[in-house]
């Protein structure tokens, strides 16, 4: 396993360039991964006027911003992804002002279809979402937590509307992206605090 994360490390690149190879995609009618189809070069489309959005609104409350500015490890947020990716359009921009709060946060993005051996690590009850973040304790090399592929609040919408109906619709995934357009990233930024806080539980004391 360590192999595959320092693999993939020297292979991330960093928000600022994933943004921009979303754009680059977006501007050349294209979308990441193996496959390219026009679907996917749509939701790639739809997804950088999503992230655009999500970089200028997005606000980090007080509460959280303190318990993050306070975090003192050295940490790394590993993150799996791919343009096409709906939920990567909300929950990685507000991931993002996370770890902009402090630099002992290193936030780093890869592509899921260059990384497989990677994402066969991380499976979500055997599947391959994404988003997925892995957090590294960067001075032991640790993996002390994993989070995605949606934030606490939309997987438990998500996991009862499967229990009922068995599997989702069109019409759940567009309320879903109205719970994303309505939450604002608050519940993304609340479990990223929560997750650095049993990581230092001193923080939420």
């Amino acid at each position: 396993m360590e192999a595959v994360i320092n693999k993939s490390l020297l292979k991330s690149i960093s928000y600022q360039d994933y943004r921009g190879l979303i754009k680059q995609l977006a501007e050349e009618n294209s979308n990441s991964g193996h496959e390219k189809t026009e679907t996917l070069t749509n939701y790639t489309m739809l997804n950088h006027r999503r992230m655009k959005r999500w970089d200028k609104t997005l606000k980090v409350s007080p509460d959280i911003e303190d318990k993050v500015k306070a975090f003192n490890e050295s940490v790394t947020w590993l993150v799996i992804t791919e343009s096409w990716c709906g939920d990567a359009a909300h929950v990685i921009p507000a991931i993002n002002k996370i770890a902009e709060l402090n630099e002992k946060i290193d936030l780093k993005l890869v592509l899921r279809d260059e990384h497989p051996e990677l994402m066969n690590l991380f499976l979500t009850n055997g599947s391959k979402s994404i988003p997925k973040l892995i957090m590294i304790d960067n001075e032991s090399g640790d993996i002390i937590n994993t989070y995605g592929p949606r934030p606490s609040e939309a997987t438990a919408y998500v996991n009862r509307f499967k229990a009922k109906h068995g599997k989702l619709t069109p019409e759940f995934k567009e309320d879903l992206q109205h719970w994303y357009n309505t939450n604002k990233g608050q519940n993304v930024m609340e479990d990223m605090a929560e997750m650095l806080c049993q990581f230092e539980p001193n923080l939420c004391l």
